[in-house]
């Protein structure tokens, strides 16, 4: 490594290698960070120059990490991370926040993991904040921050918008679920994958991710019944010996009330990435900061999301 004044280090540097590595591409870290590409693109040559090494290289699939760059980033995760836990001590105080609302979008996969963990943590860190929890998605997300129906995101996708900030929290993949009585008793393979009957979950009714994934292996499946809301499981599926194929962390909380089993999906599907997503302006508002930071720490907690 050169040897440099620190006192000279600008670390908005430690920000962009952070996006730059957690977004695969300059022009997905530039949209997060709410830069122009070019201004990533300098701030990478710096970060090079910085540590003597070329830190990412182009690949047809976007930027791959070089070694260096793997050591570095727990590093830099951490001390990235340091700096965050250094602001919530000038977060304001109990009275300060009382009656202030603030509200998440998110889709009711995402709510039944997550909504009782922020309600809880809100209550015991900022009592007198009041937490809105609104539906949306990937697709609306954009346009009800933008009209300030919601003050955070929290989708599967993200919003695309670099008049947004983003967060990259990880990829979730997925799991099945069957009613306790009706799972099958020597796990679950393909075969029986496609023997049963399946509850989809989709916006449109029609199709889904599964339907893409078994096209590709030129399979199809009979779907017996379709539902916009995932958490219309819990009511559709006891007594039923349909399959219903969703995200994991939304499978999970479905099975915690001992009705439903869930069982690791036997398709192989492409993973998502999941988003917490913000207008730019909210970045100097306290209690929105406080509840980034709650949600952060509690995809970690909940959602099971690989880096």
């Amino acid at each position: 490594m050169n040897v440099i004044d620190f006192s000279r280090l600008d670390l908005n540097l430690l920000k962009v290698f952070e996006a730059l590595y957690e977004e695969g591409g300059a022009g997905r870290a530039a949209l997060r960070l709410g830069l122009t590409q070019s201004a990533v693109s300098a701030a990478l040559a710096r970060l090079r120059s910085l540590y003597g090494d070329h830190l990412f290289v182009r690949t047809g699939r976007g930027l791959r990490p070089t070694a260096t760059a793997e050591a570095l980033r727990p590093i830099i995760t951490a001390a990235l991370d340091k700096c965050r836990q250094s602001l919530m001590l000038s977060l304001p105080t109990t009275a300060e926040l009382a009656g202030r609302t603030v509200t998440l979008g998110l889709s009711d996969d995402h709510e039944m993991a997550l909504g009782d963990l922020l309600i809880r943590w809100v209550h015991e860190r900022a009592p007198g904040l009041r937490l809105i929890l609104r539906q949306t998605n990937a697709h609306l997300a954009g346009d009800m921050l933008g009209s300030r129906q919601i003050d955070l995101s929290l989708t599967a996708g993200g919003v695309v918008a670099a008049t947004f900030g983003r967060q990259a929290l990880g990829t979730g993949g997925y799991a099945c679920l069957f009613d306790r009585e009706q799972a099958p008793t020597g796990g679950l393979d393909l075969a029986e994958f496609l023997r049963r009957d399946h509850l989809l979950i989709s916006s449109g009714g029609h199709v889904g991710q599964v339907d893409a994934s078994l096209a590709e292996l030129g399979l199809s499946r009979h779907i017996r019944a379709s539902t916009t809301h995932f958490s219309a499981l819990a009511f559709l599926l006891p007594g039923s010996d349909c399959i219903a194929t969703l995200p994991s962390h939304a499978a999970r909380s479905l099975a915690r009330s001992g009705a439903l089993v869930c069982l690791p999906c036997p398709l192989a599907m492409p993973s998502y990435p999941v988003e917490l997503g913000w207008r730019q302006d909210s970045l100097r508002d306290p209690a929105l900061q406080l509840l980034k930071g709650l949600i952060v720490d509690a995809a970690r907690v909940r959602l099971g999301l690989t880096p």
